[in-house]
Formats: structure tokens, sequence, C-alpha cells
């Protein structure tokens, strides 16, 4: 047989062969054209899985945290170490989770506004947090940070995707510590109402007690009922909690997450009366030592876990009769 010259251009194919090359020729081109194109559009949804801003928005996020460090740290040393503040860093961590959560939700309204509109949104905010650190007022030093948080997250997303976050915004704010002098205004009420509801129970139970303003007086003992043990601090955490919950499980039904968190506020007041009577019991029959320790916390996460077990029980039993309610109205 004679051998195939080198050259491929002078080399005769039988017929055979020529066919099958003719045919697979085309469908092997076009497949691989095919798969390049299978590539390109595996890889294109991929070049836009992270926000746009997050590759050029770093420097601004480590000028924010420069700027917002100090009033960082007196937050974390000062108002989260005490009993008023310890319910911040829960709401922050769930908060901060929601609103990443959601923000992945609003790339299509994202838009970032001009730059002067930006700067006039950032630049009185940050000239406000240095001002009132500078006159050493902290809660509105902490105010100040949270609208400047707001104001760059305006910057780099716009006015209509920030509006879609209106609720994690809205329930951060129960992370900011509130002024001492609101709180000494919405606490006092309640401690004399819980002094003497505590004092009237125990008493027609046959204890030999009674109260002057929030002092009480059991046996040898003397007790103060403080600001914490009066239930804004349950009360703040209780109503950021149920919003929380509700949001998740009930976010199209805004009259019932209303009506829902109306609950919070006679339940909270409720466990924190029964947080007195179990401090005021532990004092006159174990000692004031053992009541004032670990005891003391104790009572407190207890009637707070009772508390949190409430507002579940309500939620649940007015779910069922709304659905027996709906159930009835089908039948009729």
């Amino acid at each position: 047989m004679a051998a195939c010259p080198i050259s491929i251009s002078h080399c005769r194919l039988p017929a055979s062969v020529e066919k099958v090359y003719a045919v697979a020729t085309p469908m092997l081109v076009g497949s691989g054209r095919r798969h390049k194109l299978a590539q390109a559009d595996i890889t294109l949804p991929q070049k836009s899985a992270l926000p746009s801003w997050i590759g050029y928005g770093w420097p601004a996020m480590v000028g924010l945290l420069a700027l917002t460090f100090p009033t960082w740290r007196y937050i974390m040393t000062e108002s989260w170490s005490t009993e008023q503040g310890s319910h911040s860093p829960l709401v922050l961590a769930s908060g901060l989770w929601l609103l990443v959560r959601m923000l992945s939700g609003t790339r299509d309204l994202q838009k970032r506004p001009a730059l002067g509109w930006a700067l006039a949104a950032i630049l009185p905010m940050a000239i406000a947090l240095i001002l009132f650190r500078t006159a050493a007022v902290i809660e509105l030093e902490v105010y100040a940070m949270y609208a400047l948080f707001v104001a760059v997250l305006y910057a780099f997303i716009g006015r209509q995707a920030l509006a879609a976050l209106w609720f994690p915004l809205f329930y951060l704010v129960f992370a900011v510590p509130l002024p001492d002098s609101l709180v000494a205004a919405l606490t006092n009420p309640l401690k004399l109402w819980i002094s003497d509801a505590a004092v009237t129970i125990l008493y027609l139970a046959g204890y030999p007690i009674a109260s002057s303003g929030v002092t009480i007086q059991i046996g040898q003992y003397q007790l103060l009922v403080a600001a914490a043990c009066a239930g804004l601090n349950s009360l703040i955490t209780l109503t950021a909690l149920t919003l929380f919950y509700v949001y998740i499980s009930h976010k199209a039904q805004w009259r019932y997450m209303g009506a829902l968190t109306l609950v919070v506020v006679p339940v909270a007041i409720f466990s924190n009366l029964v947080r007195v009577l179990i401090l005021v019991l532990l004092t006159f029959h174990v000692g004031e030592a053992a009541a004032q320790g670990f005891l003391h916390y104790f009572a407190g996460m207890t009637t707070f876990a009772t508390a949190l077990v409430t507002i579940y029980a309500v939620d649940r039993a007015v779910q069922a009769l709304w659905s027996l309610a709906q159930n009835k109205r089908a039948r009729s």
C-alpha cells in the first residue's frame, strides 16, 4: 500500500471517511461553541453574587469604624456590663443578621444617590457625633452614631432600598441605650406601683411587711426597688424580641404585630412584680446576702424566660382561635 504523503492537503481520504468528517466537524465546532456559551452563562451570575459596593466601599467602612470606635468602646464597657443595657448585644446581633439577610433582596432597588446628597446626609451626622463626644453627652453621641450608620448605608444603596429595610433599622434602635433622665422618668411610676403591689400581696399573705415609696421593710431587712426591678429593662427587651418574632413569623400582618406588641406591656410589668415578690421572699427566708447574689440574677432570668414563654403562648392561642373563627366563617 502506498504511503500517504506528509502534506495533508494532498492526501486523498476514502469517500466514507470524508463523509463522516464532513458531518462530524460542524458538530464538534458547534458543541465547542455551545460549551463556551454555557461557560459564559455560568460565570456571569457569579460576578454579581456580591453587592457592587463591597469592592469600593471598604475605605468608608474602615473610616466609619475608626470614627465610632470610642463610642463602641464606651457602650461595651459601660452600658453592656449593666443590667439595664444587657439586652443590647442580643438586639444588635439579631438586628444586624436580619439587615444583612434582607439587604440581598433589595438589589433591584439599590441606586446610589448623587455625591452631594450623600455628603449632605453623612457630614452633619459625623459633625454631631464629634460634638456630642466632646461635650461628653454619651446618650446623644450613641444616637448620632446610629444616624451616621444609616446615612452611610443610604450613600451606598439609595433611598428606595433604605426604605425597604425599615424594619431592621427600626429594630436596631432598641439596642441604643436610653438616656438616664428618660429612664428615671419612666421607671419611677413603675417602681412605686410594683412596690405597693408587692407589699399588699405579701401583707395579705401574713408577712410583716411595709413600704415607704420604693423602700420595702420586711422583718429586719430593708430593700430598695431599683430601676432594673421596675420593668423597664424587661419591657424594652421583650418589646424588641416580640417585634422580631412577630415580623419573622407574621411579617404581612401589621395589625396583628401591633396587637401582640401591646400585650408585652402588662406581661413585662407582671413578670417584674413576680420577680420582686421572689426577691423579697428570698430575703426574708434565706437572707439578704443570698437574695442579692446569684439568686438575684437567677430570679431575673426566670421571670424574663417566663415572660417570653407567655408571649409565645399568647401568640399560639390567638392563632388557634383565629383559625377556628376562619373555619366557622367558611362553613357558614
